[in-house]
């Protein structure tokens, strides 16, 4: 199965271990996975701060660069969800909206794609420490991808869950959100962190970079004493780690 990685922005510039530990992933799990260089960033920044119209071109060269995939495959729920938006940015357009529908057709995000397509529940990870878990508002909300992570965690060996309160309201990131919003942002991210302490967890798990990238600042500036990994740097120790 060929398999076009979507890295993403944040990943490609600030997280490349995690675009490594994906890729690593879909390799053990059978995939043939290629690395379109021609990628940029999906729009979404733009699109989400009212500039739909320069956003276009951004979203037309992705449809360039990625029509031709079998799948396309990224580690960020609110960056696939992004793609799956693009019919409806370019709806009327008789030459855009079906090359959009096409690419918006066969992405999906690693988790998602790794338990609904692959049909794996267990991808052999074994990974020993106590974690909580953050529900990214794009990934559950709008891409609706919500059980396939916790199904993927629950069978590492070795890792202990504890449910994070109140993991389903969002942690104050929302991309521009942040800029433009930041004192209100800021309480959200607090709150976030705080029951991230509660649960005594030694690291907090997502799917999304840019909130956890927005967690992980956070908890640094105050002094929690959590790692902030993403999801695939978990599913992808094939050995025993102990912090």
């Amino acid at each position: 199965m060929k398999v076009a990685f979507f890295a993403t922005c944040l990943v490609d510039m600030f997280r490349t271990d995690v675009g490594k530990s994906s890729v690593e992933l879909l390799e053990y799990l059978g995939c043939e996975v290629e690395f379109p260089k021609g990628q940029i960033c999906c729009g979404q920044p733009a699109y989400n701060s009212g500039y739909v119209k320069d956003s276009k071109e951004a979203m037309k060269h992705m449809i360039e660069v990625f029509e031709d995939a079998e799948y396309i495959v990224s580690p960020s729920g609110s960056c696939a969800y992004m793609f799956k938006k693009y019919p409806d940015v370019f709806q009327g357009d008789p030459i855009w909206e079906p090359r959009a529908k096409r690419v918006a057709d066969k992405t999906y995000e690693l988790t998602q794609f790794i338990v609904d397509v692959l049909q794996v529940e267990d991808v052999g990870a074994v990974f020993e420490g106590n974690v909580t878990y953050h529900m990214s508002c794009h990934m559950t909300r709008l891409l609706g991808v919500k059980s396939a992570p916790m199904t993927l965690l629950s069978n590492v060996r070795g890792l202990k869950y504890t449910q994070l309160p109140n993991n389903d309201t969002c942690c104050g990131f929302g991309g521009t959100f942040s800029v433009k919003m930041e004192q209100i942002s800021e309480q959200m991210v607090d709150e976030k962190v705080q029951h991230i302490i509660e649960t005594g967890a030694e690291y907090l798990i997502g799917a999304d970079e840019g909130c956890l990238m927005n967690i992980r600042g956070r908890a640094e500036r105050v002094g929690a004493n959590v790692e902030v990994l993403h999801i695939a740097e978990i599913l992808n120790k094939r050995k025993t780690e102990v912090k």
